[in-house]
């Protein structure tokens, strides 16, 4: 059950885009039938170059999906970006996920797939190449996609440990 929706809550919090990449139905067999619970990766992010995911379990769809975001919050990271794109290719690597991201010119627009869009769309990159190589495991491809951008430096940062 893919997602890619827009949650807004009164909480004084709607600064942030929140984005459900994915929910998980499980089913546990008991003696009455099958009970279910629910599994959801949210990435929340202020557009602007921080950005953070998090993963909700709960019975309810909703109640993992707001566990989900509240745990994205709490995992906010800043990350470097270069205008509307990334200053540099870069990978990413977490578990069986391995994600390769590339800057590209103005208007290009997002060329990416799976659950690297709604992390580059909450930290605000509007211009990027991506290609996920290895698992498709979508929490993995978040997590790979976190981690990448993560490990971008910018030109100054570059140049300082060079000298």
């Amino acid at each position: 059950m893919s997602a890619d929706r827009r949650f807004s809550r009164d909480e004084g919090q709607s600064e942030f885009d929140e984005r459900v990449v994915f929910v998980n139905r499980c089913a546990k067999v008991v003696k009455g039938g099958r009970r279910f619970s629910f599994s959801a990766v949210v990435v929340v992010g202020d557009r602007e170059g921080r950005v953070g995911y998090g993963f909700g379990k709960a019975n309810e769809v909703s109640d993992a999906i707001r566990k989900g975001g509240e745990a994205a919050k709490k995992s906010m990271v800043t990350v470097k970006l270069a205008g509307k794109s990334i200053p540099h290719e870069v990978t990413g690597i977490c578990d069986g996920g391995y994600v390769l991201l590339k800057p590209a010119p103005d208007g290009t627009g997002l060329i990416v797939g799976g659950g690297m869009r709604p992390v580059l769309e909450a930290a605000g990159v509007r211009d990027a190449v991506g290609k996920s190589l290895g698992s498709k495991n979508r929490l993995n491809v978040v997590k790979a996609t976190m981690a990448a951008l993560q490990s971008l430096r910018s030109a100054e940062e570059i140049a300082a440990t060079r000298a």
